[in-house]
């Protein structure tokens, strides 16, 4: 087990310009309101676009709510490469620009397979932003704060998720209660409604786009690769002059102390960096199996197994983002405090007892209140632990020559994990029941539980370089 003593520096010292932190990391986390909101509107367009369709086989469901992991794969597997040659900005201000013109296009589509191709080329701008994102505000951030800020693109994750699930509601309030498939068919909702829940995420994809222009560069990716007066230029923006002088020779020393080759992908493999390249994958890989993903992506089905009708689900769906957003502020003022340890361990254990209730009331005919409070206890548990501690520590645990393509090899690990999750539910939920699937994520959430024990170092009040350097000394 790795066993990092916990720094007491916190870092170089600086007079730090908190408004330019926040502002630049609040602008570089609209990747993760886009992330949130483009991922989790098709869990209320879910009932509409189905019936435009006329899907109807299980597989067809799973492949329509899943294919834009594709594209998500796909995007965070390029998100290293194209952060290693152009920086952290120019790719996020890509992802923008496919966040608003795929939105458009899924809003427009006029049949199954162009729905579909929109939906992954979507997938491509989440996987790009879910992995530069943390990235870029992880390489900004003062070592005592990294964590909070970090969290700020899971609380933007959170917000476009809320205000997807808010907007689909407003946009199907009207829809009469027990509507049958053929009337949602024939009807506004049916026809036009779920393209408004789409197109409107151009909305703010054009503010992301626009506020990325102004953004500078990280300066640990252009100290990397020879700029280094702008690099301390930015540095000096964050802390001052005598935090840019003293963050720069941390910066250079531990690039210096790296190979001086080429990177290669096999440098991946290396055993000084395996161990933490391993744990990166393991935690990416959990915090996407211990199943929260289908409580958004497949809330309909889960509220209609407990009594609800389409009206009552959309509204509880949105008491589920509400939900997530409380509690992923809970995360912000403790993650810095309590340590990313053992807010991962509440998460694991936590899921790992709720899904176990969750289970037993499906099995046992348990509908209305006690079901609904069930699911958002687990969303308030995911939301402070699990959801933005996973972000955090994978955006930190690399060295800065391999962290471009090592966190995109989490990040993919990540989406390919949510891809097989999201497709699977369905069937598993057609073979298992309700009951059988949820016990079997408490049995998942166990598992996570037991490695973190086992192998979760403590990074809080580190710097990067500290990090790296106590890591890569614990690793045989």
């Amino acid at each position: 087990m790795i066993q990092p003593r916990v720094s007491k520096d916190p870092g170089p010292p600086g007079d730090f310009n908190l408004s330019f932190i926040w502002a630049v990391s609040a602008i570089v986390a609209l990747g993760g309101l886009l992330f949130g909101w483009d991922w989790v509107v098709i869990g209320g367009a879910k009932p509409f676009f189905e019936s435009y369709f006329r899907l109807k086989d299980p597989a067809m469901v799973g492949w329509a709510n899943s294919c834009a992991l594709v594209g998500c794969l796909v995007g965070a597997l390029t998100a290293g490469a194209l952060s290693d040659r152009f920086g952290r900005r120019r790719p996020l201000i890509l992802a923008a620009l496919l966040f608003a013109v795929t939105s458009i296009g899924n809003a427009l589509a006029p049949t199954f397979t162009v729905f579909i191709l929109w939906r992954m080329l979507g997938g491509v701008a989440i996987g790009l932003a879910s992995s530069l994102s943390p990235m870029y505000i992880c390489e900004i951030s003062p070592a005592a704060m990294r964590g909070r800020l970090v969290s700020v693109n899971q609380l933007t994750i959170v917000v476009g998720i809320l205000f997807a699930q808010v907007i689909n509601w407003c946009l199907v309030r009207g829809l009469p209660a027990g509507a049958t498939d053929e009337f949602i068919r024939g009807s506004w909702f049916g026809q036009d409604g779920w393209r408004w829940m789409f197109g409107v995420t151009a909305v703010p994809s054009a503010l992301f786009f626009t506020a990325m222009l102004f953004v500078p560069e990280s300066p640990r990716w252009l100290a990397k690769h020879g700029a280094p007066d702008r690099a301390r230029a930015v540095l000096a923006r964050i802390g001052g002059s005598a935090y840019s002088v003293a963050a720069f020779e941390e910066i250079s020393h531990s690039l210096a102390s790296e190979d001086a080759r080429p990177f290669s992908l096999r440098d991946l493999l290396d055993p000084g960096l395996r161990k933490v390249l391993v744990l990166g994958i393991v935690l990416a890989v959990f915090q996407q199996w211990c199943g929260i993903n289908v409580i958004f992506n497949y809330a309909e089905e889960i509220f209609k197994a407990a009594g609800y009708d389409i009206s009552s689900v959309l509204r509880n769906i949105a008491w589920t983002g509400s939900m997530n957003l409380v509690f992923t502020f809970v995360a912000l003022g403790t993650v810095d405090r309590a340590g990313r340890r053992p807010l991962m361990l509440v998460g694991a254990g936590g899921l790992a007892l709720i899904y176990a209730a969750l289970g037993a009331c499906y099995a046992h005919g348990v509908q209305g209140l006690p079901m609904l409070l069930l699911v958002l206890a687990a969303i308030g548990c995911y939301a402070m632990s699990l959801a933005p501690v996973t972000w955090v520590i994978i955006s930190e645990i690399f060295p800065n020559r391999v962290r471009g393509a090592a966190m995109s090899a989490a990040v993919a690990s990540l989406w390919l994990a949510c891809f097989i999750l999201t497709y699977t539910f369905p069937i598993l939920n057609a073979r298992l029941g309700p009951a059988g699937t949820f016990w079997l994520y408490a049995g998942i959430c166990l598992a996570g539980f037991l490695f973190i024990l086992a192998k979760l170092p403590e990074a809080r009040g580190k710097t990067l370089e500290q990090l790296e350097t106590e890591l890569r000394a614990e690793t045989p």
